[in-house]
């Protein structure tokens, strides 16, 4: 009994071993050593809240020189990494545009695997109020799992995690980076409807040293987020085509009131981006060039392609791409 309890004690020692192995050599790794340079990668392009067989959820990967900052992490955002070529320990930090699960639902991946490769590096997570309440949620529901997997004495496990919750006009200074957060319309509430808005959504701007990157996340039309985009060299802008999606929502419930229908289309229009607004947005903002993604819904053949660009193409004249999973630019 006792001989059995020493060999697993050895072999756990040899796991956790190994895996900070991996992770301290991930510095000499062709993948970690390698400069990837700046790019902006959608990692995951699917709108949500239903996951889609041919895109991932929401997640993307801005790259500046050698570190990696993730841009919300829905269901997935991990293995999307993994596939463009990058690993977790060389993420330095996490912006999160809002507390929907199709944008966090990766989130406790990420964590977790934190934990089990020894990431000892500090992961600093970004997002509007109520990120912190939720990441503390997600580290305390970790606990039963970190003390079974790393309660041998000389195994203990911390986050590492640090959250820091923006606001409309928050700047963030990084290494090679200014970030700049801005309230966009995701979560507007009717006039004149007394509710209490109950949750902010950010769009973000990334200042490189080479160029400008907007990132809507999900809005409806915004004053703030056409400003915020102003001049920069590229758009990352979210898609809804609600004409399309509601008349999906009428063939699957035929007897829905219409009532409630109003009511889902007046949300769509007020939380989401159309075609046409999304050309809107660009040509206003004097941007460059677009980059659909977060689009409902899944825009699968060439004909929709050159559709929702023809669309869009009617105000805005730069270039627009309809994005694909790991598409980098």
């Amino acid at each position: 009994m006792k001989t059995t309890r020493h060999l697993t004690l050895l072999a756990c020692s040899l796991m956790l071993f190994a895996c900070q192995q991996i992770t301290a050599d991930s510095a000499s790794s062709p993948v970690a050593s390698a400069r990837p340079g700046n790019a902006f990668i959608t990692l995951g392009t699917a709108g949500g809240p239903e996951g889609e067989a041919s895109r991932s959820q929401p997640a993307n990967a801005l790259l500046v020189g050698d570190d990696v900052y993730l841009v919300d992490a829905g269901d997935g955002a991990v293995g999307q990494l993994k596939k463009a070529g990058l690993r977790l320990p060389q993420v330095k930090g996490l912006f999160i545009s809002h507390n929907h699960f199709d944008h966090t639902g990766g989130v406790l991946a990420i964590l977790g695997l934190r934990m089990q490769l020894h990431a000892y590096n500090t992961l600093t997570i970004y997002g509007p109020p109520g990120t912190k309440a939720f990441i503390e949620g997600l580290l305390a529901g970790m606990e039963p799992a970190r003390k079974a997997a790393y309660g041998m004495p000389g195994q203990e496990w911390k986050a590492n995690v640090e959250v820091k919750e923006l606001t409309h006009g928050s700047v963030v200074e990084l290494n090679g980076v200014k970030v700049t957060a801005a309230e966009n319309s995701h979560f507007k509430i009717p006039e004149n409807s007394n509710l209490e808005e109950k949750a902010k959504s950010l769009a973000f701007r990334f200042d490189l040293e080479d160029r400008s990157i907007a990132f809507t996340g999900d809005t409806g039309p915004s004053d703030a987020v056409a400003k915020l985009a102003r001049g920069a060299d590229l758009l990352i802008s979210e898609m809804m085509d609600i004409p399309a999606v509601m008349e999906s929502i009428r063939k699957v419930n035929p007897n829905m009131p219409q009532r409630q229908l109003d009511g889902i289309e007046w949300h769509f229009r007020a939380h989401h981006l159309l075609p046409s607004q999304v050309g809107e947005l660009a040509a206003n903002a004097g941007v460059n060039k677009v980059v659909v993604t977060h689009m409902v819904p899944d825009i699968s053949t060439e004909a929709m392609v050159k559709h929702y660009q023809s669309e869009i193409g009617k105000l805005f004249d730069g270039e627009i791409v309809i994005a694909n999973d790991l598409d980098r630019f």
